[in-house]
């Protein structure tokens, strides 16, 4: 895919909004707060949607609003689980096969495993952060190279 953006549209994307979001399944909120104070330090607008979202709610939240990208955090141990029946839902409708999203967190309920986090790259989403990496590093350096076309080596 190719995410790169030049000066004027870096300008019109900063318009759109980017959406923070927890999985499913997954009640926890302070993740979400931190993500979206991250995210609007970056310059950007957040709607944060909370946590246990519907797949179908998060999907017609990106086709309305149309984000510059989507985080979505995990810290139950079922984002594995969960972020892979969503971005097959999502990735299966046209008009979001390109939206950028990443998802992080604790992704699996025995912690860090390089093999949910390939499944989650492979079934479409730019970049996954477990919890043995440094999410809030590896989200500033996704943004800036979203955001200036550098090669994006995350996964």
């Amino acid at each position: 895919m190719a995410l790169t953006l030049d000066a004027a549209e870096r300008n019109r994307e900063r318009e759109r909004p980017v959406i923070v979001s927890g999985t499913s399944s997954d009640a926890h909120t302070w993740n979400l707060v931190y993500l979206q104070l991250l995210v609007e330090e970056l310059g950007y607008r957040v709607v944060n949607l909370g946590s246990c979202v519907p797949d179908e709610l998060l999907i017609s939240t990106c086709l309305r609003l149309q984000p510059i990208f989507v985080v979505l955090s995990s810290i139950n141990g079922h984002g594995g689980q969960d972020g892979l029946r969503l971005i097959r839902k999502l990735r299966a409708d046209g008009a979001l096969r390109t939206l950028p999203v990443v998802i992080g967190g604790k992704l699996g309920v025995g912690g860090a495993d390089p093999r949910i986090g390939a499944d989650l790259a492979a079934a479409g989403f730019d970049a996954v952060f477990d919890d043995a990496s440094d999410g809030p590093v590896l989200l500033r350096r996704f943004v800036h190279e979203l955001t200036t076309g550098a090669s994006r080596e995350l996964r």
